[in-house]
């Protein structure tokens, strides 16, 4: 009898099919091959790997404990192996504890404060997906309050939320510590850093005196004005020197509590120190020089003085304990060389 080709493939297939169907029938009772396919995290259809689901959900063997963050109460892994941090302006908390993400956003490689500690993590781009982290098979996945998406990113591994802001940077060490089991090493960096304050603290105030202190960033609609705990020396200059902000720019961006302030170019002379620290603006492509080229600008004392200092907005704008003593180098040689 003669078949046809497409009769020949069908037969081959079924014959297969039973061959395989056999065989799992065969093995379903051995207790071994289906464990690890069994406890891997189910993605919805739209966003299956067009591989083999990586199984990033803590084995049963790993330990789990609970840790607070800013949603609730999390089961994470006590010892979490391959992070995810989705957060950028935090991933330095992490390397400050010798522990390296797996996978980082784009904007953290960027920073020339972390690039080079962050050598073979993988850039996760600008935008959080669960497709790439997926494939990184994480055991934890580090994320903002508010994230979109956060319940799909839970079926690939534990997440931990956090409110940007919402601690200062020692306590938020201290966080990171216990959410990584490193609460020595976490406090190690604070008791080295608070040393270190002591010790350059009087050298700055005796150089700077009553001169007041500003953070300004030009950008498309007028200048940013910074305060206490938004990054860009912030909490060095207001916090730990304990410098005196303008008057407006201490009621606007600091006992505000918002950390920051929005001004026009011509409210500028008012919000200006008799020091600056400045940049552009990372958030848009607007040219700086619409200010730092204007008379306003020009005719600032502290301008005039040669007492402006230049940020670097790619690195300064991050808070994190890497960034922050790096961001002291510079800021202690800044003000001891006030005129």
């Amino acid at each position: 009898m003669r078949y046809s080709k497409q009769s020949l493939v069908l037969i081959v297939f079924t014959l297969v099919m039973a061959v395989l169907l056999a065989a799992c029938g065969s093995s379903g009772n051995s207790g071994s091959g289906s464990g690890a396919a069994a406890n891997a995290p189910a993605p919805a259809a739209s966003e299956a790997p067009s591989a083999a689901p990586a199984t990033g959900e803590p084995s049963a063997e790993a330990e789990m404990v609970t840790f607070q963050d800013s949603a609730g109460e999390v089961q994470v892994p006590k010892n979490p192996q391959r992070i995810v941090d989705t957060t950028a302006f935090y991933t330095g908390y992490l390397l400050a504890l010798g522990v390296k993400p797996v996978g980082v956003m784009q904007g953290a490689k960027d920073s020339p404060y972390l690039a080079e500690m962050l050598e073979g993590a993988e850039g996760l781009g600008d935008d959080v997906t669960p497709e790439n982290i997926l494939s990184l098979d994480p055991d934890l996945i580090i994320v903002y309050t508010g994230t979109e998406g956060i319940d799909k990113l839970k079926e690939i591994a534990p997440v931990v939320q956090i409110q940007y802001g919402a601690k200062n940077y020692k306590d938020q060490m201290l966080d990171y510590g216990k959410l990584v089991n490193k609460n020595d090493e976490a406090k190690a960096w604070i008791a080295q850093w608070e040393a270190r304050i002591a010790e350059l603290k009087p050298q700055v105030q005796a150089a700077v005196g009553n001169k007041t202190v500003s953070i300004l960033n030009p950008y498309a609609k007028g200048l940013y004005v910074f305060g206490h705990n938004y990054g860009r020396g912030g909490e060095i200059l207001y916090g730990e020197f304990g410098l005196k902000a303008p008057a407006e720019a201490q009621k606007e961006a600091i006992d505000s509590g918002t950390g920051w302030a929005s001004i026009s170019l011509e409210k500028l002379p008012d919000f200006a120190g008799d020091i600056i620290f400045t940049c552009p603006w990372s958030g848009d492509t607007t040219d700086p020089k619409i200010v730092y080229d204007n008379p306003l600008w020009k005719g600032l004392p502290a301008v005039k003085a040669g007492n402006v200092f230049q940020l670097n907005p790619a690195a300064d704008t991050y808070n994190d304990p890497i960034s922050l003593e790096k961001q002291l180098d510079f800021i202690t040689t800044s003000l001891l060389s006030v005129k």
